[in-house]
């Protein structure tokens, strides 16, 4: 059974996931502010978050900043606002999926069990020898779902170590937008190409931090896999 965390300030969008979750056969736990959310992530270990961006005091983009300094564990965002810079940033801080307010329980509920699935797929058991990719000096661990740059680890959200093992199943091919998400992200019909490209620039950035670009962009196409 995976355990949500749901963390949201209005105790009826709380009682209202809480209710279409349970109802899936989750294990749920709740928190009201995002001080509560880090204590519960802390001591509970959820499998997944549905993370509230605004809240008073601690928000959501704040917390989802923290917990990614240690953990990878899934996190959706919620919001009640339809923006795309908003939606940019969260994806940006790390979060996985974005649904804004008022939504759909079964649609929340949809995206939760396709995060989750993508999850189980990462850690599902594999044939003996086929645990790493690798391509020049860039390398993923399909057991742990992490990367890595000649030794340097390479922390990497779900989405972000999907796009990256698309590219590398065929180093030099051009990918478009659509093309990644169909891949690496189940729900790609909700994806905007922006938000394709906020994944896509964050991944970079990480690999920037450590001295190396591997992710080449072709211009009006979409995204290869570079000399490694």
């Amino acid at each position: 059974m995976n355990r949500i965390l749901v963390v949201d300030d209005d105790p009826h969008i709380r009682e209202v996931v809480q209710f279409a979750l349970d109802k899936e056969g989750f294990d749920t736990l709740e928190a009201g502010d995002g001080a509560q959310a880090l204590e519960r992530f802390a001591t509970e270990r959820p499998d997944l978050i549905v993370l509230d961006i605004t809240m008073p005091e601690l928000d959501g983009t704040e917390v989802c900043r923290r917990i990614r300094q240690t953990s990878r564990t899934p996190i959706i965002f919620l919001s009640s606002r339809d923006d795309e810079i908003d939606r940019v940033l969260g994806l940006e801080l790390g979060g996985d999926d974005y649904i804004t307010k008022p939504f759909s329980p079964r649609e929340l509920v949809a995206r939760v069990k396709a995060v989750l699935r993508r999850l189980e797929d990462a850690k599902a058991p594999r044939d003996e020898g086929t645990a790493i990719m690798q391509h020049g000096r860039l390398s993923l661990n399909l057991d742990d779902f992490t990367g890595s740059w000649d030794d340097t680890q390479i922390v990497l959200t779900l989405t972000e170590f999907g796009i990256i093992r698309t590219l590398m199943q065929r180093p030099g091919k051009v990918y478009s937008r659509d093309d990644l998400m169909s891949s690496a992200y189940e729900l790609s019909r909700i994806v905007s190409d922006r938000t394709i490209d906020s994944h896509v620039r964050r991944v970079r950035k990480k690999f920037a931090d450590i001295g190396a670009d591997p992710v080449e962009t072709v211009h009006g196409i979409g995204y290869k896999l570079g000399d490694c």
